[in-house]
């Protein structure tokens, strides 16, 4: 293994040439933010690749969280899952909507669309499931209930850029889908997101949302927040396309090889590879059982001492932080799954720039235990 320390992921950057010239004509341009000539084209782009109509670009993943609920309109309770970055809940609370958490799936660790009809009250006007690790969800199940009992669906969408079923993007499913372009996914502008927008009407009351409500220069038709992503990071994920495939393409060799070696540990689970679907790579966790002779925080710290920083992600759940602990659907003994999940859960370092001899380095430490 290499000197340097091995974290669970690591930004992509395209060669510094390549970005210069993209730096030198925002500079001539003199046009640095406000839907400038390469967000217009990160959109168009983004929009091609992905197999989506209509792409809202944002500042980041959370702004554009935010948003995609007011874009809805939504109040009153929406159903989520405890299991994710604290983000999904937080963009929840800052809109005054109160959160119920929901038990997750053992296979996928995805919200368990079994666990979601005893969860709706009057008050439910949504549900927001989260693509895990870029899982999908079982979203014909979830538009089902959402469907029966005339709910939104809105999709935290931050870990499942590229994905795509037998029928297409992941991302067409729901009302909206919200992506993260933060520095650790699999495609980054350093900070950024977006909302997948089904319509055009749609994309511009967002795009009005994200821009203060401004219409023109004297009109304000919302109360909006500023979201827009700047020229600088437009271009970085223009540049960031030109290479994804290629970036794709290694995390799936990188996945493949700890498979190969680690099916046979035992106590070392691995979650189910991707089958049909055509999946992103964008995480591999795994679960440590009784069988492994550490339990999961004892291997994070025997890890950590050999500089690989793996994550417990997502531990602690969401519903054990402050704010949402006091909520009834909180209680452990409501999320049995996500909580047993939270304690065994262990994301492995993924990016392309591992190298074979570092994955080995990693491999061996657990096979030892």
């Amino acid at each position: 293994m290499s000197d340097k320390n091995l974290y669970v992921t690591q930004p992509f950057l395209p060669p510094l040439p390549e970005f210069l010239p993209y730096l030198e004509e925002i500079w001539s341009s003199k046009v640095l933010t406000n839907g400038g000539p390469f967000h217009v084209r990160l959109e168009k782009a983004l929009c091609e690749y992905l197999g989506v109509e209509h792409l809202a670009l944002f500042t980041n993943g959370t702004i554009a969280l935010l948003t995609a609920l007011q874009a809805l309109r939504i109040t009153g309770e929406v159903i989520t899952t405890p299991y994710s970055f604290v983000a999904t809940s937080h963009s929840l609370l800052w809109n005054g909507i109160k959160p119920v958490f929901v038990d997750i799936h053992p296979g996928t660790l995805n919200l368990d669309p079994a666990k979601i009809e005893a969860a709706i009250t009057p008050q439910t006007t949504a549900i927001m499931p989260v693509h895990c690790y870029g899982h999908p969800c079982d979203v014909d199940a979830i538009q089902k209930i959402a469907d029966n009992y005339n709910l939104k669906v809105i999709y935290d969408a931050a870990h499942a850029f590229g994905v795509t079923t037998k029928t297409g993007s992941v991302l067409n499913y729901g009302d909206l889908s919200v992506l993260s372009f933060h520095a650790t996914k699999v495609f980054n502008t350093f900070e950024g997101g977006a909302i997948v927008c089904p319509d055009a009407k749609t994309k511009q009351r967002i795009d009005h949302l994200k821009n203060f409500g401004f219409v023109d220069e004297v009109t304000v038709v919302a109360p909006g927040i500023n979201g827009k992503m700047s020229e600088f990071n437009s271009a970085l994920g223009l540049l960031q396309l030109g290479h994804i495939e290629k970036a794709l393409l290694r995390r799936q060799e990188i996945d493949a090889f700890y498979r190969k070696h680690l099916s046979s540990v035992k106590g070392i689970h691995c979650l189910n590879d991707s089958g049909e679907i055509i999946a992103n790579f964008s995480y591999f966790p795994i679960l440590i059982g009784e069988e492994y002779p550490m339990d999961r925080d004892s291997l994070y710290e025997k890890l950590k001492a050999n500089g690989i920083y793996a994550r417990r992600y997502f531990y602690p759940l969401i519903s054990s932080f402050p704010m949402y602990r006091s909520l009834p659907s909180a209680h452990s003994s409501n999320l049995p799954v996500a909580t047993d999940a939270a304690l065994r859960v262990l994301c492995l370092p993924i990016y392309p720039d591992l190298k074979p001899d570092e994955q080995l380095s990693i491999i061996d430490l657990i096979q030892r235990g």
